[in-house]
């Protein structure tokens, strides 16, 4: 059986040494580090689930849907302009409340929660309020058997959770500290207001960390970007050290060009209030890369399926009014950047699998890599993240 309480400890790369080197080749391939970094990283933490209105569709009538947070069954509810969040387990004798296929799973319209096992009925704010045949019974009390209510947040637009602790739990990291820094470096972009204008799904043969570490470095970009080198420099920019638990760095677009497009030229009216020259690249962990430019805000939401494969979805954020237009300029640009990234990542993963590999160390230019693997390593001997 797998054990996500086990110990993986002596995974962390060593904190004492100069040069900050890869995790060995068993936090990437091994089923039982995946299973605890479902519990520990991904349930243990906060998960964006993604954007309010995918969940819930303004349009829609959906009011509960179950979706998977790191290896916890969950059912998220829309509760007015917020959401809440449940254990999707029947308090009876444990029936899903809505079913759960991979990562995501069935949803309901209906504005009471039904257990299709014995039809206990709960409201949308957890609370049980149908037991058949135990009215009669004097020992049994309707407030001591409501759902389990999970945390849950909506920040930007994008809906956030934690799954292995109940509301209240000590061991629940306070979400504005969790987020930090990174909520002043994105306030300028609005992004709550901004809405889809296109999305693609991938699934990439590779460890989610692998693609994260690609994501953080650009020390490859002048042997596989070349329509990304030609409008901003690959050696441009900075990475940041601030509070939170999320790591990043900016780069400049180069002159002339107005964005990150096979042209330089706008993909989308510019959003008011940012720099036009200026792109970042920041993940908060565990899952969400967000990438904000001078006229859209593109994020990758990654899903870890199996050790080496992957669900990523690519979304393209943009001013209302410039949504319907779709963005294909920065759509086109970041498609063959996507795929590019995916074969190198799948690569990696191959040479991951070699009775050969060894973890080898970062150069001074992925610097943000060794932030993020140190993160991790800490993650591995603490039992989890922390701000």
């Amino acid at each position: 059986m797998i054990d996500a309480s086990r110990d993986i400890s002596h995974l962390a790369p060593p904190a004492d040494r100069e040069l900050v080197q890869m995790l060995p080749a068993e936090a990437y391939t091994s089923d039982d580090v995946l299973t605890w970094e479902r519990r520990h990283l991904y349930a243990g933490a906060w998960t964006c689930l993604g954007r309010v209105d995918d969940l819930f569709p303004p349009e829609g009538t959906v009011t509960q849907r179950a979706v998977r947070v790191g290896d916890v069954s969950c059912l998220v509810v829309r509760a007015g302009d917020g959401v809440n969040l449940f254990a999707n387990t029947c308090r009876h004798r444990g029936h899903e409340l809505l079913p759960l296929d991979g990562h995501s799973g069935g949803e309901s319209t209906k504005r009471m929660i039904s257990c299709p096992y014995h039809a206990w009925t709960y409201d949308l704010s957890g609370r049980l309020k149908g037991a058949p045949g135990f009215r009669e019974v004097e020992s049994f009390s309707f407030e001591d058997h409501g759902l389990v209510e999970l945390p849950a947040e909506v920040w930007n637009g994008w809906v956030f959770a934690h799954a292995a602790h109940p509301v209240g739990a000590a061991e629940v990291p306070p979400f504005e500290r969790y987020v930090g820094d990174l909520a002043r470096m994105l306030a300028p972009y609005d992004i709550g207001s901004l809405v889809v204008a296109d999305r693609h799904t991938y699934e990439v043969a590779a460890n989610w960390k692998v693609i994260a570490e690609n994501y953080h470095e650009c020390y490859h970009c002048p042997l596989i970007h070349p329509e990304l080198c030609q409008v901003t420099p690959p050696d441009s920019g900075d990475n940041y050290d601030l509070p939170g638990t999320w790591i990043g760095g900016g780069m400049v677009l180069r002159d002339g060009m107005a964005s990150m497009s096979l042209d330089g030229s706008l993909a989308a009216t510019p959003l008011p209030g940012v720099n036009p020259t200026a792109v970042e690249y920041l993940h908060l962990l565990p899952n969400l890369l967000v990438s904000a430019h001078p006229d859209y805000v593109m994020t990758h939401r990654m899903v870890p399926l199996a050790p080496g494969r992957t669900w990523v979805e690519c979304s393209w954020l943009t001013l209302p009014s410039a949504a319907a237009s779709g963005a294909p300029g920065a759509v086109e640009f970041w498609d063959i950047t996507n795929r590019q990234d995916w074969a190198a990542c799948e690569s990696v993963q191959r040479g991951l699998e070699s009775p050969h590999f060894r973890p080898g160390p970062f150069a001074p230019r992925e610097d943000a890599v060794a932030q993020l693997v140190s993160m991790i390593g800490a993650a591995y001997r603490s039992g989890g993240l922390s701000a």
